[in-house]
């Protein structure tokens, strides 16, 4: 049976103190620095995922790694970039083919090419799933809620990095308009030209949240943050925002204080078969990240490659991912905020509050 495994690091100190009480009572920076030294480990054996096209079934495991979202971006890469690879070497020991980078664990570095750097296993981040379903999710929620894509102006927040590029270039390619926002001038501007040169109707690129947003009620959050970056007052009326980020970039009280804004989850997908998971990661069963259910489709096709690396997705392994999911089974699960699924009647409300 073919095999895989995908790191679940802790998103923040509270996760560490739940799995590791004797660090409850320590101060947040020494509950981080000392996790951050305990080796990966097995987290949960996965069973029951089967592709409905073949009826081929595989197992694998979540390796977990006990350092926060800050920690893997803040701390000296050199030493990140060691620890990630000890959860590779676990999983190779335990027979399998691919390993996926779970959240942060893609994010630090140079998005898995020095963790992949004299392993035998494969790598991928699970990126290129994760950008086709966002844009699925986004698409879908805009068509409930009557903003007609073909004519608004879709705001991407985090557009240099590896999801928001890709998003970009994606719906470039569809002729759509686009507002990039980015930290960084330069690197926006540069995005905005392959934008641009992809065929996007217009693109206009910022490094302010708020003005960058202003007006756009189409709104990808895929920023590398560790905090809100959303305030209420800029987001316009009947606006859809999808936050494919993790942790994420728009807090429920934002949701809160706008009643007219429908807020929805990127990333979520229903798994073929009869999965059992071994844990409580946040849903009901049978649902699964994005970026892990990559690395199940790469292993139900046997292809045991660095699929996804680096810092810049291919727009056409988006392509080819999306097509090799549908394949298998693999469904975008309806229509999430903060973790629970969206009733009809629930985003009719938020329509009639626009």
């Amino acid at each position: 049976m073919d095999k895989f495994a995908f790191i679940i690091h802790a998103m923040d100190v509270q996760d560490i103190r739940e799995h590791m009480s004797f660090l409850r009572f320590l101060p947040s920076s020494w509950v981080e620095f000392l996790a951050s030294r305990v080796s990966p480990f097995i987290l949960s054996h996965v069973t029951g995922v089967k592709s409905a096209a073949t009826g081929k079934e595989i197992e694998g495991w979540f390796v977990g790694l006990p350092m926060t979202s800050r920690v893997l971006v803040e701390y000296p890469f050199s030493f990140v970039a060691r620890q990630i690879r000890k959860c590779a070497l676990l999983a190779e020991k335990m027979g399998a083919g691919i390993i996926g980078l779970g959240a942060f664990t893609s994010v630090a570095g140079d998005g898995g090419i020095t963790v992949k750097k004299g392993l035998r296993i494969a790598v991928t981040t699970g990126n290129s799933y994760t950008v086709a379903t966002a844009l699925e999710a986004l698409k879908v929620a805009c068509g409930k809620m009557d903003v007609d894509l073909s004519h608004e102006e879709i705001a991407i927040v985090g557009a240099t990095g590896s999801i928001g590029r890709a998003c970009a270039l994606v719906l470039a390619e569809e002729g759509k308009k686009l507002r990039l926002v980015g930290r960084d001038r330069e690197r926006t501007e540069k995005v905005k030209i392959e934008a641009e040169k992809h065929g996007a109707a217009s693109v206009k690129a910022f490094v302010d949240i708020q003005e960058g947003i202003q007006g756009a009620r189409a709104i990808l959050t895929v920023a590398s943050a560790v905090k809100n970056l959303l305030e209420p007052s800029w987001i316009e009326r009947g606006a859809v925002i999808c936050d494919v980020a993790r942790p994420r970039n728009v807090a429920e009280e934002v949701a809160r204080a706008r009643e007219d804004v429908l807020v929805i989850e990127g990333g979520v997908v229903d798994v073929p078969g009869d999965p059992d998971f071994g844990m409580d990661f946040g849903y009901p069963p049978r649902k699964a990240y994005a970026c892990m259910a990559e690395t199940m489709i790469l292993t139900l096709e046997g292809r045991f490659e660095d699929y996804t690396l680096g810092k810049e997705v291919e727009v056409e392994r988006v392509k080819e991912i999306q097509l090799l999911a549908e394949k298998h089974g693999f469904r975008v699960s309806g229509l999430r905020s903060f973790g629970r699924e969206l009733t009809e009647e629930e985003i009719e409300e938020v329509k009639k509050k626009r």
